[in-house]
């Protein structure tokens, strides 16, 4: 299977043992009906894919029915972690932790529920690890219950298996000036977090929102390379033609690539990866 006949929605690409492995929200249960799992892809060359593999089956007695959105998943402490999006109690939204001992799974439920706050709706936890190696989630609160998006973070216990203390909001949707629209008349977006420590030390934050050219892939900077810094949103996109939900990895020849899917239409979407390049603490596309 080429890459460009792989629908689904949020990639996230893992390199492991020199293989390649992609998870994402699959497109059929993305937002209609009841949803059941995630699938992995693997490849060797980033073009032929086999595949799809499931990697998590919702078992019987699981708290949530639907919203699958978004695994990534992680090697930490020769394990492997799922952050991913769930639904639960009619109203509530929150990425919950899963694990297995292979990137191929079966990963089941590691954490109580949903680790982001509560009270909250909560999408695209992605992890972050400091440069002490201390473990954080950085997520999104959802604009659809505070009107303007915001992007948070929340320490993890070191086993990664809840959240600790309270959340620290990073930045708001609103302030992505010039490019950033209101979606449905009122409302910002942030969506699709992911952080990236490059070789020179600079520390970057790809985000998804809405712009007048519909959904797009920007980017965010700490002024001190930290989470802890004070968070401003580059003027210039990343991505600006209907696609989004955005990571960027490195291939096993150190080539750059920002994973997204396009367009961004229920059923049509497909994953794309565009090569990139990183110079004077910039990324751009090749």
């Amino acid at each position: 299977m080429k890459t460009e006949e792989i629908k689904l929605r949020d990639p996230y690409v893992l390199l492991y043992n020199n293989r390649y492995y992609l998870y994402g929200t699959r497109s059929e249960t993305a937002f209609a009906g009841q949803a059941y799992g995630f699938d992995v892809y693997t490849s060797d060359d980033l073009n032929e894919w086999e595949g799809p593999f499931e990697v998590f089956h919702r078992p019987s007695g699981f708290f949530s029915r639907k919203c699958y959105w978004a695994p990534e998943v992680y090697c930490y402490r020769d394990r492997f972690y799922m952050f991913a999006i769930f639904a639960y109690n009619n109203k509530g939204l929150g990425t919950a932790v899963l694990t297995a001992a292979s990137p191929m799974g079966p990963f089941s439920l590691y954490s109580d529920g949903c680790v982001t706050p509560k009270e909250w709706r909560c999408l695209d936890g992605t992890l972050y690890l400091s440069q002490d190696g201390v473990p954080y989630m950085v997520f999104c609160h959802e604009w659809r219950q505070i009107r303007d998006g915001t992007v948070c973070s929340i320490r993890m216990t070191d086993d990664l298996k809840q959240s600790t203390g309270a959340a620290q909001l990073l930045f708001r949707a609103s302030s992505a000036t010039p490019f950033v629209s209101r979606y449905f008349f009122r409302n910002y977006v942030t969506d699709g977090p992911f952080m990236i420590q490059t070789e020179d030390g600079r520390l970057h934050m790809l985000w998804s929102t809405f712009t007048k050219g519909g959904y797009a892939v920007a980017m965010a900077h700490s002024d001190n390379n930290a989470l802890d810094g004070n968070w401003t949103v580059d003027r210039e996109l990343l991505y600006d033609r209907d696609g989004g939900h955005g990571m960027i990895f490195q291939s096993k020849e150190k080539q750059y690539y920002l994973a997204l899917h396009y367009p961004n239409t229920f059923k049509k979407e497909h994953t794309t990866f565009i090569p990139l390049v990183y110079w004077d603490g910039v990324f751009r596309k090749a």
